[in-house]
């Protein structure tokens, strides 16, 4: 998959994109770490009940040269995307989905596309 100027999850309805004040450190502060490739990589369970229970994952990877970044939600293997948005552990889930992204909009590295 080729990085993107905009992504959106499967099942969310907003579609975001890179914040043009994005800065590496400013993804290094918030946890990503920097791949052999030199791209930027996240990954965060988004189970509410534990960061450790990595059953379904948030994954950004940011380019190196911060043109542009992929996102997923995937199984712990990181190799299936997943829709988190249904199931019987939805609710939760999407809640700290949210949380997550919000900590990346407020410190600028994404933002929803208007």
């Amino acid at each position: 998959m080729l990085f993107e100027k905009e992504m959106k999850v499967t099942g969310d309805t907003d579609t975001y994109v890179l914040h043009p004040n994005i800065k590496p450190y400013a993804l290094k502060d918030v946890g990503f770490q920097v791949s052999n490739a030199g791209n930027y990589t996240l990954e965060r369970s988004v189970d509410p009940t534990s960061p450790y229970n990595k059953n379904q994952m948030l994954k950004v990877v940011v380019a190196k040269d911060l043109s542009g970044f992929k996102m997923s939600t995937t199984n712990a293997s990181g190799n299936a995307r997943v829709n988190i948005f249904k199931g019987s552990h939805a609710e939760g889930n999407v809640e700290q989905y949210h949380f997550i992204l919000q900590n990346l909009i407020d410190r600028e590295i994404l933002k929803k596309k208007d």
